[in-house]
């Protein structure tokens, strides 16, 4: 039996992309299944159950001591693993990848973000600082690309950018399994919420939702996840439109499934930065999922997702104006929201999913 081992040390728990799909899929293959990364006890339990063995790290401390110590120990828990394949999940792990398959292993390295045009919009890099670092990845990426390991991308954007020098190249998107986010059976028509789950950054555009909120004063905001920035927090939480909130912090994934059943439509409208232009987030695909009608960025690529599936609204994402006319749009249109919902999720069932993608990774593999 071939042995696989995944690697995180940026990741944490029972990851959607990294353990319930990629691990499971390829356990369920018959591939012999480990997992290297931040996690309970629990989870550990759990991972067994799911015939993933999991080895589980402490929690690290700052950022810094993540991306050296925490590396450092990914790696050498995982050479005690011996395994056929390795499967990395951060660039952190990029020296030890290299590492890795000088000593004869086959590689992988799991492209989550577009790392060169992310680090260009961190904000906890220095301004001056951030192109420099962003050539220094891209090349460090390349050059690991080129000579040391394959690359699974989670987008076609990233995926071409990496066939720019290696043919082994794929993407694999990270597309909802349809039956885990079902629509639900009942949702009442005095419903007039919209829901955001994921990350709550700047970037993410929660702040203009956030003041279009007063001039829809029936609707309200279920909103899941974690700031990145407590100033950015205290900046939204002085708002008017905050007392529409309903802030439910991190969830599981029974808390999404709640905040999704109980919203009208899912919002999507990050800013127009670099990372995001090109970028497939989960959580549009995952409102598709549920059921629920989407209110997206208008980016060029999402236009053609949305309006394709004719499964939403798209908007641009800075104007608190266009998001009050979408939101107005929805909640006194029940039945166009109704049948951009259902759009959405047969979009899903018939393309945006994951068992099409585990297909892809399973042969991506089996050509190793």
């Amino acid at each position: 039996m071939m042995r696989v081992c995944h690697m995180s040390s940026a990741h944490r728990g029972l990851d959607i992309r990294i353990f319930e799909k990629e691990c499971v899929s390829l356990a369920n293959a018959g591939y012999e299944t480990h997992l290297i990364i931040t996690a309970s006890d629990e989870a550990v339990k759990k991972a067994a159950a799911k015939n993933v063995f999991l080895h589980a790290m402490p929690a690290s401390s700052g950022r810094f001591m993540r991306m050296f110590q925490h590396g450092w120990r990914c790696y050498w828990m995982a050479r005690g693993i011996d395994a056929d394949i390795y499967h990395f999940h951060d660039p952190e792990l990029i020296p030890y990848g290299i590492i890795l398959s000088l000593s004869g292993k086959r590689v992988i390295y799991d492209s989550h973000e577009d790392l060169p045009r992310d680090i260009l919009d961190k904000e906890w890099i220095r301004p001056w600082m951030r192109r420099i670092v962003a050539k220094l990845s891209e090349v460090f990426e390349y050059i690991g690309a080129r000579w040391f390991f394959s690359v699974v991308a989670a987008t076609p954007f990233i995926a071409e950018r990496f066939k720019r020098v290696t043919s082994k190249s794929i993407d694999i998107n990270n597309y909802p399994v349809p039956d885990e986010l079902t629509p639900a059976e009942v949702r009442s028509e005095r419903c007039k919420n919209v829901c955001y789950i994921g990350s709550i950054s700047r970037a993410r555009g929660l702040k203009p939702i956030i003041e279009a909120l007063p001039r829809v004063p029936d609707m309200g905001l279920i909103l899941c996840g974690e700031f990145a920035d407590k100033g950015f927090a205290e900046e939204l939480r002085a708002m008017p439109g905050w007392s529409q909130v309903d802030y439910r912090g991190q969830v599981n994934r029974d808390g999404v499934r709640s905040a999704l059943n109980e919203s009208i439509a899912g919002m999507v409208t990050l800013l127009p930065t670099r990372a995001y232009l090109d970028s497939l987030p989960i959580k549009m695909f995952e409102y598709m999922a549920a059921g629920l009608p989407v209110i997206s960025s208008d980016f060029p690529l999402w236009r053609r997702i949305v309006d394709g599936a004719q499964a939403g609204i798209c908007v641009d994402p800075m104007s608190s104006s266009a998001i009050v006319e979408a939101l107005r749009n929805l909640s006194g249109h029940p039945m166009l929201a109704a049948r951009m919902g259902e759009a959405g999720r047969q979009a899903v069932l018939e393309k945006y999913n994951w068992p099409n993608e585990a297909e892809k990774l399973i042969n991506f593999y089996k050509n190793l």
